[in-house]
């Protein structure tokens, strides 16, 4: 809900019923994380959002979240998706999750969770269909509200160059000016990656995204 819906007591407009997938970035809200290494899911739903022509000015299930329907292919029509940023901090990732889900009347396989992985070098790509949470908190916390670990999910390398317990310190840190080239493309790629899991499953896109670098 915007400031001025709130200030008139309204509410926010009620989902689309042809929404039959969301996608999901992790993140910490407000602009003291804007363009952290933590924040890269973030990132990529932004870009998700322009290319869908959508903006994320609706704030329901403890989210801002944009509609829009996928470009026609081969004469078909695109699928209609739903695209979130909660406003919740990252380690309650997954009450935002699960009001989400329910908004749409969605189920964990109709969902693409997008986040930072220490795991993977700037410009890596991995995309599962289920897993751990490989000790990152947003993830922990949506297994957790989900009770599965059975949900789709794609994680953005973001590097690990930090001391021996820096993590914390790194992952709210910006990106080096050196890396910010590789890790905007790689925001890009993700996105990418992210309408192909929409419109074609993920199988195909594991196929043709996965990369470690």
């Amino acid at each position: 809900m915007s400031w001025l819906s709130r200030l008139l007591g309204g509410s926010p407009p009620p989902p689309s019923p042809d929404v039959s997938f969301l996608v999901v970035g992790l993140g910490n809200p407000g602009p003291d994380y804007d363009g952290t290494r933590h924040n890269a899911g973030f990132e990529v739903i932004d870009r998700l959002a322009d290319r869908l022509g959508v903006a994320l000015d609706t704030e329901a299930a403890h989210a801002f979240v944009a509609e829009g329907r996928l470009p026609p292919e081969g004469g078909e029509p695109g699928p209609s998706v739903a695209l979130a940023r909660p406003l919740t901090f990252m380690n309650r990732s997954g009450r935002a999750v699960a009001a989400l889900l329910d908004r749409y009347g969605l189920g964990p396989a109709d969902l693409l969770v997008v986040y930072d992985d220490l795991a993977l070098p700037i410009g890596g790509l991995r995309l599962r269909g289920e897993g751990s949470s490989g000790g990152h908190n947003g993830v922990q916390s949506v297994i957790e509200a989900l009770g599965s670990t059975e949900f789709p999910r794609l994680r953005v390398g973001v590097g690990n160059s930090f001391p021996p317990g820096g993590q914390v310190d790194f992952v709210l840190s910006p990106f080096d000016d050196d890396e910010i080239g590789a890790a905007e493309a790689a925001f890009d790629d993700a996105a990418q990656a992210a309408l192909t899991v929409a419109r074609e499953g993920l199988t195909a896109a594991m196929n043709r995204h996965n990369r470690r670098s």
